[in-house]
């Protein structure tokens, strides 16, 4: 079964009549003879939409309960049982009510078009999924209800239907859209002129480049290569160089005279890529023609004329844009250049050659850059005394050999020179060989003329064949030059790039290898905060760094606030890419680590204003309970009108002591955290029984069983700190038992340590939460009638780790928790002051989180 079609109509904004014009349409239709229903029609009470209904068959609704009130929805299986020819469907972008088949009502209609349904349907601009938050920012509207664009796009037409504002203001007023008591709040606030033309602007925009779509369409499928400049198009032509800026800019300051016109920057990427531009420069270029509105494009052929014109003829470009040659004056007379290649073939594509200051000047013969002093000395010396040598060998064995031999001879030596000296030097040898051949081996000798034809067409054909191959030689020596060293700057840049997202790099260590890539004495990064400020060094690598950018022998401008610094020698320029690339990897990395160190600050002002925030709201609570009860009581007992019997007075006294205990030992354990937080603890370790240690936290009535094994060694430990996390410990046992259950609390020696356990049988709690009771302020499973603000076991872990121990949780088997403290046997050796230092400047850390 062939898909149906689908017809849009949209509308520009509410209210323009889409749905009378897809109701009107279908009357157009059926008077045609074609089966038309209504799917869905929504008219919003307006008579002269709801008229139209008439004459019409209508699909009755699907009614769907949802949360015990009863929607409509369009009946998605009663239109494909019924299979009209067009189905009529209004508001594609709405979400049906829960319990329906699909989520989205263009969803429904997928489904008719699947089934060979052609569907006419309407959506409003609004509603686009792609300008949803540019109408809401123009309108303050926000569109709950969204359709993405591809299904619009998708469709096998599209209409617009269109009003001015002061047309749909004048039609709203008449009370054609909304009812009386709507109007004002309508067009004093959604339906202002400025929102509706800016929503009638988006919809023109957006339905051009659907149109412009059908168009590149309709020209691929017709093998239209020729330009049809329905629509501005201006392509920008970039070779890489330094004139890309000025004809980026001018390219878009053409484009901005059409309204809807484009601009596309074109870089063309030689097959070979050893004539590529700086990475650098092009990436600056791509900034400025995004920047500027425009697309940037890279293509890669070794025919750049043909790369071009292509690439303007596939997009439909009606102009093209190009620099004036940067080539000498002697190149562009020998080769037809880009430029004039373009201009020769771009047939019905206007081009624009713009004059720059990069443009060529008077012709300069230069020698090679790629070849060394010394091999362009010695090609110069083969040059001038080779061919006089080879002259005189072959003037003393003349009966050996002919005029072949002789031209075969000096042609090698010419290749010889190219190969050494480069171009060049290579002519000249080949002139003075055809010179030297010419006066003495070719006949008559010993002059410059030559009886015979055939003769002088050989010295002519060896002159040319000389120059040609110098030519090529010398063009071959450049490119594998040139080859080398892009491998050389791929395999360095590539060990860059590696190294850095593996993010094995620091400052120091690419100021390093910066100076043992190019062989420098010594490489600074510099900073200053701005201009009118002095440099200083962030990073150094080698003896005597520079201290500010122009004592340096190459000096690299990052940004306004960095530079770089190399000290040592001159670096050629073909060595300024890698730099450039060493340079903004450590601007970087520089930038990494300032990122790392304010999260890292802002962590540690988060965490503690966590600390702060629960602290207060814990301590609000737990430090007003003790108080209330010494204020009650104290002032119970000072009231005059009331007499106490001795025992009330005891009680009321002994409510006071209670509540004063657990004021103390509140404030004792913030005073302990503090102290933990700041790294100001500094235990004292000396050789401690068990038993001894246990004895001042056992009170009588507390409900503790202690089992000590005999054996049990003494621990090395600070007796006043691990007396306040036995304390600690073990009320926490005691206050989450059940009555009447003892707490154990049992010592057993293993390898060189002592295990404290202290034993529970209350609640426990769950595996994934044992480690999470020695965070601060937490109260897991806490009693409701439970005090305190959570600090007690934070406070028994810090201790235990200040004095070399361990505290760890476990689930009591049979339920229940069990608490083990591990303690060494071992006496501190030296310097252990300074490693317990260590360990409670790191709990310090870990306790502000």
């Amino acid at each position: 079964m062939a898909r149906g079609k689908l017809i849009v109509y949209l509308g520009a904004a509410p209210g323009v009549g889409k749905t009378y014009a897809m109701l009107g349409e279908g009357h157009r239709r059926q008077d045609r003879g074609t089966d038309v229903v209504v799917a869905f029609a929504e008219t919003h009470g307006r008579a002269r939409t709801a008229s139209l209904l008439d004459g019409l068959p209508v699909v009755p609704r699907a009614a769907i309960e949802y949360r015990g009130a009863t929607f409509t929805e369009m009946d998605l299986d009663a239109v494909l049982q019924r299979h009209p020819k067009v189905a009529l469907v209004d508001e594609l972008a709405h979400t049906n009510v829960p319990g329906s088949r699909n989520e989205k009502r263009w969803q429904d209609v997928e489904e008719l078009l699947d089934g060979g349904i052609n569907v006419i349907a309407t959506v409003n601009i609004q509603h686009l999924e792609s300008l949803n938050d540019v109408v809401q920012a123009i309108t303050g509207v926000e569109q709950r209800e969204t359709i993405p664009d591809a299904v619009v796009r998708r469709a096998d037409q599209i209409e617009l239907v269109d009003m001015s504002p002061d047309a749909l203001r004048r039609r709203m007023a008449h009370g054609n859209v909304y009812p009386p008591e709507k109007i004002d709040a309508a067009l004093s606030h959604y339906f202002r002129i400025g929102n509706l033309a800016a929503l009638r602007e988006l919809a023109l925009l957006w339905l051009a480049d659907r149109v412009d779509e059908h168009l590149e369409e309709y020209r691929e499928q017709h093998g239209i290569a020729s330009t049809w400049p329905a629509r501005e198009r201006v392509v920008v032509a970039l070779t890489g160089g330094p004139e890309g800026e000025t004809l980026i800019r001018r390219g878009a300051r053409i484009a901005a005279k059409g309204a809807g016109s484009e601009m596309l920057a074109l870089y063309v990427t030689r097959g070979d890529g050893l004539a590529g531009a700086s990475p650098k420069l092009l990436e600056q270029q791509r900034a400025l023609t995004e920047s500027l509105g425009g697309t940037f494009h890279n293509v890669v052929d070794d025919d750049v004329p043909h790369a071009v014109l292509q690439f303007a003829r596939s997009v439909n470009a009606s102009q093209i844009v190009i620099g004036e040659s940067r080539r000498t004056r002697l190149s562009r007379f020998l080769t037809r250049g880009v430029g004039a290649t373009i201009v020769r073939e771009s047939g019905d594509i206007d081009v624009l050659m713009v004059t720059h200051a990069h443009a060529s000047g008077p012709t300069r013969l230069r020698p090679s850059v790629s070849l060394s002093r010394r091999r362009l000395l010695v090609g110069w010396v083969l040059a001038a005394l080779g061919p006089v040598a080879l002259g005189a060998l072959l003037g003393v064995t003349r009966d050996m050999h002919g005029l072949p031999t002789e031209l075969m001879l000096f042609l090698s030596l010419a290749v010889v020179v190219a190969l050494v000296g480069g171009l060049w030097p290579a002519v000249v040898a080949a002139v003075v060989g055809s010179l030297i051949v010419n006066y003495y081996f070719t006949p008559p000798l010993y002059t410059l003329t030559i009886d015979k034809p055939e003769n002088a067409f050989a010295v002519g054909v060896f002159v040319l064949v000389a120059v040609a191959v110098a030519v090529v030689v010398d063009r071959a020596s450049r490119r594998a030059a040139v080859a080398a060293r892009a491998r050389r700057e791929a395999d360095t840049l590539f060990l860059l790039s590696g190294a850095v997202l593996r993010g094995e790099d620091t400052v120091d260590a690419m100021l390093q290898r910066l100076r043992e890539t190019f062989g420098v004495a010594s490489a600074a990064l510099l900073e200053r905060p701005d201009e009118h400020t002095p440099w200083h060094v962030v990073a150094a690598s080698g003896p005597d760094p520079c201290r500010r950018p122009e004592q340096g022998d190459v000096e690299v401008s990052i940004d306004e606030r960095l530079a770089l610094a190399l000290r040592g020698r001159a670096l050629p320029a073909d060595d300024m890419r890698v730099v450039n690339a060493f340079a903004a990897q450590l601007a970087v990395l520089v930038e990494r680590s300032r990122l790392r160190a304010e999260a890292a600050q802002a962590e540690r002002r988060a965490a503690n204003s966590a600390v702060r925030t629960t602290l207060l709201a814990a301590v609000s609570h737990d430090l007003r309970t003790p108080l209330a009860t010494i204020k009650a009581n104290v002032s119970g007992l000072l009231a005059g009108d009331v007499v106490f019997s001795d025992a009330d007075r005891r009680t009321l006294l002994g409510g006071i002591a209670t509540a004063t205990d657990d004021l103390d030992r509140l404030v004792g354990n913030l005073l302990d955290m503090s102290r933990l937080r700041t790294g100001s603890v500094r235990p004292i370790l000396r050789l401690h029984s068990v038993t001894e240690l246990l004895e001042p936290v056992l009170r009588p009535g507390d409900g503790v069983q202690v089992d000590v094994a005999p054996d049990v060694p003494e621990v090395c430990t600070d007796a006043g700190l691990l007396e306040r996390v036995l304390a600690n410990v073990i009320e926490n046992a005691v206050r989450h038992s059940p009555p009447g259950t003892p707490v154990l609390v049992a010592a057993s020696a293993y390898a060189k340590r002592v295990e404290i356990r202290v034993v529970d049988r209350g609640q426990g709690l769950p595996p994934d939460q044992l480690d999470r009771i020695f965070e601060p302020f937490q109260r897991l499973g806490d009693v409701p009638a439970g005090n305190g603000v959570g600090l007690g076991l934070a406070v028994a872990r810090g201790f235990a780790e200040a004095v070399g121990g361990q505290l760890t949780a476990e689930e009591t088997p049979g339920g229940g928790l069990t608490l083990v403290l591990s303690l060494s046997t071992v006496p501190p050796e030296a310097g252990a002051d300074a490693d317990h230092a260590v360990a409670v400047e790191r709990l310090s850390e870990s306790g502000a989180t």
